[in-house]
């Protein structure tokens, strides 16, 4: 199909084919279709939206413009995506539980960007761990150890790359179904049987809106099942920060911790609720999975002895301030976008892709949502370099606290699990 009758027929509002969403995905890859052309389907797609029939011929589009990984016959492939928010590890404890229980997890993460962080920064901060596997690479790992954590390589799902540029460029990011193909061609594109979604609501979430969260949970469930991988969403809150501690180096700490059975009781809930498993508890309390993130880590050229001391994690030499109540109360708020923006501008984010990141700033918050404190109490212990731009980060966690009299009890970690009707 040619380009222009393509725009024509999107600018009309007609129905795409299949046909027509796999032509502009191909143009937008072998760049015969222009960056404008581009950005004007996207802006119609945005106005108009798409429906899931479209939605789901994109997603596969997408997961076909690149390699496409395929694994030998074996037990379930699964993975889990996060849509993002302050203080989220999961992952990392997340995919040794599942390998410890026998599953293959070939899973393919990203970078952080502003104040939410990135899986692949955390591990960074082991040293010497390798995020860029090749295929044949993650292949023998999956084989040998059960899960890998990497990034995506340039040939998983090109056109992903240059529609989210695009959408950046072009306000779009909003649009639901640009939302789901993206996600999902990038975890198809792994070759995965099973998909557990943790879709975040709240102030440091993508979503801070529960309607919204709601809807794009139900859209991803609804295009990933219709793309023939079973998938199950929970919506979770992105009010506070998860865990206690937010900082590359800090939250790879509490995922050992928690790997451990030891560390913050909302991590390990979590953590367990996405594993949809009934042994994913004994997984953990066995030693089993902290067995399988060793062997990761040393698959993946990094220092296993961290697990044992993380005190050799990278970043060190990093000062403290401690933050104390200024009055007897109850913490009514822990604002996850004021905590992660502190630790941002302590240096644990980044502005742009390619800016580095200081792998041991970051912020340990000891204050727990609805809980008692009084005057004098330590709430956040802030890990700072040499005080860069700590009284920024003080003021923000000032804004992002709140003490006073009791009132209604925080909401659920867990708010709804969303499967395919």
């Amino acid at each position: 199909m040619h380009v222009e009758e393509i725009l024509r027929s999107m600018r009309a509002g007609e129905p795409q084919s299949a046909e027509a969403i796999s032509a502009f995905v191909a143009g937008v890859v072998d760049q015969t279709i222009s960056r404008p052309q581009a950005a004007a389907w996207l802006a119609w797609a945005f106005a108009r939206g798409l429906d899931d029939t479209e939605t789901v011929a994109l997603t596969r589009a997408m997961t076909a413009s690149g390699r496409v990984l395929r694994w030998p016959s074996g037990s379930t492939c699964i993975d889990k995506h996060s849509t993002g928010g302050v203080g989220d590890k999961v992952s990392l404890p997340l995919a040794p539980i599942w390998a410890a229980l026998g599953l293959r997890v070939p899973m393919i993460s990203g970078r952080g960007l502003g104040h939410t962080g990135g899986t692949l920064d955390k591990l960074e901060a082991i040293p010497g761990y390798r995020t860029d596997l090749s295929e044949a690479e993650m292949g023998r790992q999956l084989d040998t150890v059960g899960c890998f954590i990497t990034g995506q390589t340039g040939e998983v799902a090109p056109a992903d790359r240059v529609l989210y540029a695009l959408r950046n460029e072009t306000s779009t990011v909003e649009s639901i179904p640009l939302i789901v193909a993206s996600i999902l061609s990038k975890k198809l594109a792994e070759g995965v049987e099973e998909l557990v979604l943790d879709v975040k609501c709240g102030s440091g979430a993508f979503m801070a809106d529960r309607d919204r969260a709601r809807a794009l949970a139900q859209a991803l469930v609804r295009v990933a099942t219709g793309a023939g991988v079973h998938c199950i969403a929970l919506l979770t809150a992105m009010d506070r920060p998860l865990g206690v501690t937010v900082g590359n180096a800090l939250e790879v700490r509490e995922s050992i911790e928690c790997l451990r059975g030891e560390g913050p009781k909302a991590l390990r809930d979590l953590t367990i609720a996405l594993a949809r498993h009934e042994d994913a508890a004994r997984a953990i309390d066995s030693g089993a999975a902290l067995d399988k993130f060793r062997a990761m880590i040393e698959a993946q050229g990094g220092d296993p002895r961290v697990v044992d001391d993380p005190s050799r994690l990278l970043g060190s030499g990093t000062k403290t301030r401690v933050v104390e109540a200024t009055r007897d109360g109850v913490v009514r708020k822990i604002d996850a976008y004021g905590i992660g923006r502190a630790a941002f501008v302590l240096g644990a984010g980044r502005r742009r892709a390619e800016d580095p990141v200081d792998f041991g700033v970051g912020l340990e918050v000891h204050a727990e949502l609805g809980s008692s404190v009084v005057r004098g109490q330590p709430l956040v212990t802030v890990h700072h370099r040499e005080g860069h731009a700590l009284d920024e980060a003080l003021a923000l966690i000032d804004g992002a606290l709140k003490i006073a009299e009791p009132g209604p009890a925080p909401s659920a970690l867990v708010l709804e699990t969303i499967e395919a009707t």
